[in-house]
């Protein structure tokens, strides 16, 4: 990434520097090269860390856009078409996947990255200075679950596709690793255990973060991602309370305007709107949103679009909306149609917000017949207000799930509502293998202890 790139060039620059004021020296230590003793040595150490853990988690592989479109394209069927050529996303389209697919080694590789620098954070938290230690743990555990439960959403089978438990999920790795052995060659822990992480470890980010902590991941931000774990896990009561919590807060109030949700560099010159709880910050100087880069366009009519224009929008979908939603409304058409969501090239890449917890809120509700907060009808019809058509008068649960189909269309959801919901994709049921990315031929070529997934 460019950050990366920044970074390295300051090194280059001090190092450039000593050398010139100290030339008589010829023992000036490699400045691209650090002992490891000294590496984590103050409290600013630690800090320059954490934002090295953010970046990690911004990669295009991971938060930056792979994570959701990989969910969009297992989970699609005849709502998306692919015209694009890179393999790894046709795999994806196609639910042929092998195990030599680019995007899955990214993923594992560069969520791997992320957890390492997270647990070297938090490796280091006696060190930090004592007004700064909370936040910076709790920002740490916060990338660290997250990672995590979307690793095991990808690579394993989901909660409540049989036994848990038994069902081979990803390897923990909760200590720093620096220089590899046969010892880090570990064995994939079960889809439980990696749950029973990512709660330990959203938990307390969410007890150690403040309120508002700038772009950076705060109380709520850590609720919002608990939310989404518990209703993965069919745990209605927590996924309803947390999204409870995050809406009467009133931090993110809903916008009034749905088309003033996205374009977020074009239109807001980089600022989120009040609704996102949380966002990879995109800039002309550092940051890649991979949603732009296959379901965007470049539209001659819309100075800053851009795209490659791969992901494409099929009538069966926006035959979905009805006559007035606005939300249906919100596509571009050249010779295909794309979605408006992604079209701006340094648009923040989305993670939380709070359409999405009213939809949660009002589907756990529903299911255990609670009004929590509001009514599920209340909370539906707020959603659709705002898109432009007409209240309902009774409610159904594939009225809630088509409600949150359509509102967050195109924003990583759809494989796992599937999952959740033991729906099909196609003629593939919820628990097909085929739903389910294979573990990099890499990683087991070179760790025998890994055990691949079913059907590769």
């Amino acid at each position: 990434m460019k950050k990366r790139t920044y970074i390295y060039s300051l090194v280059f620059a001090a190092g450039s520097f000593l050398l010139t004021a100290c030339d008589n020296r010829l023992d000036v230590a490699p400045t691209q090269s650090i002992d490891e003793e000294a590496a984590l040595s103050t409290s600013r150490d630690v800090e320059v860390t954490l934002i090295g853990a953010y970046d990690a988690l911004q990669d295009p592989d991971v938060y930056g856009g792979a994570f959701q479109y990989s969910s969009e394209l297992l989970g699609n069927s005849d709502e998306l078409g692919f015209g694009g050529t890179f393999q790894n996303l046709l795999e994806m389209y196609n639910k042929q996947i092998t195990t030599q697919n680019v995007t899955s080694l990214a993923t594992w590789r560069d969520s791997y990255v992320t957890i390492n620098r997270c647990n070297n954070v938090l490796s280091a938290l006696n060190i930090v200075d004592e007004d700064k230690r909370a936040r910076i743990e709790g920002e740490a555990r916060f990338i660290r679950g997250s990672v995590y439960f979307d690793l095991v959403r990808l690579f394993a089978r989901a909660w409540g596709d049989g036994d848990a438990a038994q069902n081979p999920g990803v390897p923990i790795v909760l200590k720093p690793t620096r220089v590899v052995t046969e010892a880090d060659q570990i064995a994939r822990n079960s889809v439980a255990e990696v749950y029973q992480q990512v709660l330990e470890d959203l938990n307390a980010a969410k007890s150690l973060l403040p309120e508002g902590n700038t772009i950076y991941a705060n109380k709520f931000v850590a609720a919002a991602q608990l939310s989404r774990v518990y209703l993965m896990q069919s745990n209605f009561a927590k996924a309803r309370d947390e999204a409870n919590e995050i809406i009467e807060s009133g931090e993110y109030p809903l916008a009034t305007d749905f088309n003033s949700l996205f374009y977020t560099f074009m239109r807001n010159g980089g600022a989120n709107p009040r609704e996102y709880i949380f966002s990879m910050v995109v800039t002309q100087q550092d940051g890649i949103n991979d949603l732009n880069t296959y379901f965007g366009a470049t539209i001659d009519d819309i100075p800053g679009s851009s795209g490659r224009g791969d992901i494409r929008v099929l009538p069966r979908h926006r035959n979905l909306y009805e006559a007035g939603d606005v939300r249906g409304q919100f596509f571009v058409s050249s010779i295909n149609t794309y979605t408006q969501k992604h079209i701006d090239q340094f648009g923040n890449v989305l993670q939380f917000r709070s359409a999405e917890m009213y939809l949660t809120r009002a589907e756990a509700n529903f299911r255990l017949g609670t009004a929590v907060g509001a009514t599920p009808l209340a909370d539906v019809n707020r959603i659709r207000k705002r898109a432009g058509i007409k209240d309902l008068t009774t409610l159904t649960l594939p009225a809630i799930l088509k409600e949150r189909h359509l509102e967050l269309a195109f924003e990583g959801h759809m494989l796992h509502d599937i999952k959740r919901n033991k729906g099909n994709v196609g003629a593939l049921p919820y628990d097909s293998p085929r739903l389910i990315l294979p573990l990099p031929q890499r990683e087991i070529d070179v760790n025998k202890k890994l055990v691949q997934n079913e059907g590769y």
